[in-house]
């Protein structure tokens, strides 16, 4: 069915990326980003802003950043208060060679504790447009608070993702928590709590939710 839930994964398998079968280079502590003091409820921004803010001292506005991973401490629909064990900042950068061609890899800055890794592979990441111009107004802690107040079933992951999702209906980014089966979405810009993906909103894809291989 779509691959719009496929992205989820990418907490748990950072060094697979989804264009490419090479091997990935080996994780390296990059000492231009800072390290999150700690990952407790609030620091997604602050991650965000020194992953970005790395990225453009090494490429300037030469690269993009596609989505923002984020695992829980806890399940969603148990006791939880919005711990956060991992953040994961995903951009993308293409490098012009000698001789006119391009090298595009895409990079993960994984933040766990007060460490941030970095991965890159050589590829290209897909299914989400470019986040870098995106007004985002609702925060991670905002997009948290809305879903444990919405009279909606909880999803049982500890999977968060931010991106905005290649589909055929034009769709602001979404905060999405949930795994393959059952999600909550939030609208980033405007706050919109939906149980159904916007930018497959209203079309009838022929497999239930919760059916999907």
């Amino acid at each position: 069915m779509k691959k719009f839930i496929i992205l989820l994964s990418i907490l748990a398998c950072f060094t697979s990326c989804k264009c490419t079968n090479e091997a990935p280079k080996e994780p390296v502590v990059d000492p231009e980003v800072e390290a999150v003091d700690s990952l407790a409820l609030g620091v997604v921004e602050q991650a965000q802003g020194l992953d970005r803010q790395a990225m453009f001292l090494r490429y300037g506005e030469n690269f993009k950043w596609f989505e923002t991973g984020i695992q829980l401490k806890d399940f969603l629909d148990e006791e939880n208060d919005g711990t956060i064990d991992m953040i994961v900042n995903v951009f993308q950068v293409a490098e012009e060679r000698e001789s006119g061609n391009y090298d595009t890899y895409v990079f993960k800055f994984q933040h766990i504790g007060e460490e941030c890794i970095e991965n890159s592979t050589h590829g290209f990441w897909l299914d989400d447009f470019p986040l870098n111009e995106e007004e985002l107004v609702i925060t991670f802690n905002e997009a948290y608070e809305k879903v444990m107040e919405v009279n909606l079933p909880k999803p049982h992951t500890r999977q968060v993702v931010l991106r905005k999702e290649l589909g055929p209906k034009p769709a602001n980014p979404q905060w999405i928590f949930g795994n393959i089966k059952s999600q909550i979405y939030v609208d980033a810009v405007t706050g919109e709590v939906s149980e159904e993906n916007p930018a497959y909103k209203g079309l009838n894809l022929g497999t239930p939710l919760g059916e999907w291989p």
